[in-house]
């Protein structure tokens, strides 16, 4: 009995098993800083994004060749879709540099993690008794921090970018609706509803802002759950089957992959579009339009 045991505890060190979990797995320390194995990918994918810049930087010419015109033609579709959600071809001027360039991290993030092999790089830890394999090399937007930092950076820019197309006045007053409060004293004589509707409209800003936050939740967990699911769908497939029945689902997670990028800067050109509007200006005109019938 006591061999057995000793046996099976031989095996169970000399096949250290993997495990995946929700939070990414620390590779190494600098100081007190942490680097996980997430976070190594996202490094990996600027440095392919930043090569990628270069070597297209370095080949164009007046007659494009093949590879620079296909980025030309992604570009000019991609900046006629930013168009369609704007409405404004300056707006998307402004707004196209960053919601392409996090369509590109997102992507290349995300097809990073399906590279076949690449999770098998890593090394053996020992923890709780037993050794655990940590792979090195982890899809940063299977990490909940890189979703929640990116939807973050994504909510406070696009409010910054309202503050400089319609003012900082203009942006306050949509979260906390002090000129509503303020048109009751002015209004009240000669109409009796606006007691009514003004409250109404102080409590709609406070719901903008609730729903601020709401948009930070929906895109980081909206994109963190798709690609994590992924991960564990195919590491789950490929411990069960062969290596030829999991492709199939290699090919699915590509595609997700390309539409979870779309998506999430689709939705950030929103989000921008949202913000260089002016509302008050709206509601204005359409207080006067009310007036004139």
């Amino acid at each position: 009995m006591e061999n057995s045991d000793i046996e099976l505890n031989q095996n169970s060190e000399a096949s250290p098993s993997h495990e995946v979990t929700i939070f990414a797995e620390p590779i190494f320390h600098i100081g007190n800083f942490q680097v996980t194995n997430s976070l190594i990918t996202s490094w990996l994918a600027l440095i392919v994004i930043a090569v990628l810049a270069i070597a297209i930087r370095l080949k164009i010419k007046k007659i494009p060749g093949k590879l620079q015109n296909f980025f030309e033609i992604m570009l000019e579709g991609a900046l006629s879709l930013c168009d369609q959600v704007t409405g404004d071809r300056k707006i998307s001027n402004k707004v196209f540099p960053l919601s392409f360039s996090l369509f590109m991290f997102i992507l290349v993030s995300n097809w990073l993690g399906l590279i076949p092999g690449l999770g098998a790089l890593g090394f053996t830890a020992m923890e709780g008794g037993h050794a655990s394999f940590i792979p090195l090399f982890r899809s940063a937007t299977a990490d909940i921090n890189t979703t929640l930092a990116l939807s973050l950076s994504i909510v406070i820019a696009s409010n910054i970018f309202g503050i400089f197309i319609v003012g900082l006045w203009k942006t306050f007053n949509k979260y906390v609706n002090i000129l509503a409060l303020g048109s009751i004293f002015k209004k009240v004589r000669k109409d009796p509803a606006v007691l009514i509707v003004a409250p109404i409209q102080f409590f709609v800003g406070i719901l903008e802002f609730i729903g601020e936050l709401a948009k930070v939740a929906s895109l980081s967990f909206r994109l963190f759950g798709n690609v994590f699911a992924g991960e564990v769908l195919l590491v789950s497939m490929s411990a069960i089957f062969a290596y030829l029945v999991p492709a199939p689902f290699l090919f699915l997670e590509v595609f997700v992959g390309l539409i979870q990028a779309l998506i999430f800067s689709l939705l950030a050109t929103v989000y921008f579009a949202i913000a260089a509007q002016d509302h008050s200006a709206h509601e204005e005109g359409e207080h006067k339009q009310a007036h004139a019938h």
